[in-house]
């Protein structure tokens, strides 16, 4: 240790955390209960907590002008981090992992595919999709697995507007993901410690889902090659434009394909998919939410000026994503020694900013663990807690690139769902989070799906 890093520890103590004592519970929270494991010691603990397990010290941090350091003002010295190291096995070095110079190359190519007027554009595309789901929803007679629907819809939205592709024939795309997530996280909090070549199912399961993911992404450059758009704006055409198509070019593409599959369309199926959980939960939200869609669309397709007269349907994707955020972590390692919050963190430690319990904050939101649309109310914007308190897209450079995209697709299939149908979940169903590279539902989400004018002729009977 250098005497400059001796006087930094000596200035700034190292942040107050659980006993090594702890150790085990805290192992069985990180295989079986991350969110807790997470909360529980922020509760305890304050809002910067060092939680040492084995070898590794994790440095949580719980409060939005810490996330602003780490995210924004410092954000040169983060890098990506635990979960998002193991993923790139996968993904390789796309948007998602790629730090420095990559990133800000990669950024600069895919960022126009995202510009507020070519997304505008893309509404009546999205409208049509989200049509055709309501449609096959409300044909079905029996439990429907949601998260599956969700997945199919966000993966044909995304192939149409961002790639100018159907991704209809890649049926086994959403299970390949999950394959990727498991793995990624199991080598997280293994610390990677289980060889790679050890033939657990687990493992196996992701090599023949990595292979999937890179035959498929293959293929869209294929295709896209021997069919060339002229001045085509989408990623597909604009990642060809930026490079040869061969050699590194052509892996670049590949990791830039599978990475934004993956992060384009996890987010918001997690999303839709809490929605109608949370909807069934709170009736009200959903009456509310029928007389807006009602009021607002009629019997038409939302078109995009109507994203700013759906205002209720936006406030509930807000709360939705308060709760449960599809990024539930930002996971960062330190370049250099730093201080967070008159706390000293050493160069190389693992740095989380975990938007689950900065949402839950009580010092920052009422009655935190309540689901409340009204506190994102556009006529009381005085009841908004602080910038940082509130980041289901992450913040500082690295915010996400596709978060009106994303927002613009689930007001669409709230407003549309609550107009024509009323969705309930299977009896007996326990819905519970499982944080994962991104904050799903465990083990899917099975609804009945009813025509609403049905369910209002059984009520008034």
């Amino acid at each position: 240790m250098t005497g400059r890093q001796h006087r930094a520890r000596a200035a700034h103590p190292a942040p107050p955390g659980p006993p090594r004592r702890a150790t085990l519970r805290l192992l069985k929270q990180l295989f079986t209960d991350r969110l807790a494991l997470m909360g529980d010691n922020a509760e305890v603990y304050g809002d910067v907590v060092r939680i040492a397990i084995g070898p590794k010290a994790m440095y949580l941090v719980n409060h939005p002008d810490l996330a602003k350091h780490v995210l924004a003002d410092n954000a040169a010295n983060y890098h990506k981090g635990i979960g998002l190291q193991e993923a790139r096995r996968a993904l390789g070095d796309g948007l998602l992992t790629s730090d420095g110079e990559t990133w800000r190359e990669q950024r600069r190519t895919i960022q126009p595919v995202f510009q507020p007027k070519r997304i505008a554009r893309q509404a009546a595309v999205v409208a049509a999709e989200v049509d055709a789901l309501i449609k096959r929803l409300g044909a079905h007679d029996g439990p429907v697995e949601i998260l599956h629907e969700m997945t199919g819809l966000t993966l044909g939205v995304l192939g149409k507007t961002l790639l100018d592709a159907e991704l209809g024939g890649y049926e086994t795309l959403g299970h390949s993901f999950e394959a990727v997530q498991d793995q990624a996280m199991f080598e997280a909090v293994t610390l990677s410690a289980v060889p790679q070549w050890v033939p657990l199912k687990k493992q196996l399961e992701f090599r023949t889902a990595r292979d999937d993911l890179r035959r498929i992404a293959d293929e869209l450059v294929e295709q896209r090659l021997a069919n060339p758009v002229e001045n085509g704006e989408d990623v597909l055409s604009r990642l060809i434009a930026s490079g040869s198509g061969q050699g590194a070019s052509r892996e670049r593409m590949r990791d830039e394909l599978i990475t934004l599959l993956l992060a384009g369309h996890e987010t918001t199926a997690s999303t839709l998919g809490w929605a109608f959980h949370l909807i069934d939960e709170h009736p009200d939200v959903g009456e509310r939410l029928h007389a807006e869609a009602v009021e607002v669309l009629g019997d038409r397709l939302p078109e995009h000026e109507d994203l700013r007269r759906l205002t209720y349907t936006a406030a509930v994707v807000e709360e939705v994503m308060r709760l449960y955020p599809p990024v539930w972590l930002l996971p960062r390692v330190a370049q250099a020694d730093d201080e967070i919050g008159g706390y000293h963190v050493p160069a190389g430690s693992d740095v989380v900013v975990v938007p689950y319990t900065l949402h839950r904050h009580p010092g920052f939101w009422t009655d935190p663990e309540r689901f409340d649309p009204g506190r994102f109310d556009p006529a009381n914007p005085a009841g908004r807690p602080p910038r940082y308190a509130y980041i289901p897209f992450g913040a500082g450079p690295r915010f996400c690139i596709g978060n009106s995209l994303g927002v613009m697709e689930a007001v669409f299939v709230l407003a549309m769902a609550a107009r024509d149908l009323v969705l309930r979940k299977v009896p007996g169903k326990v819905v519970d989070p499982e944080a994962m590279l991104s904050l799903r539902v465990r083990g899917g989400l099975p609804m009945t799906v009813h025509r609403r004018e049905r369910v209002r002729r059984a009520e008034a009977a």
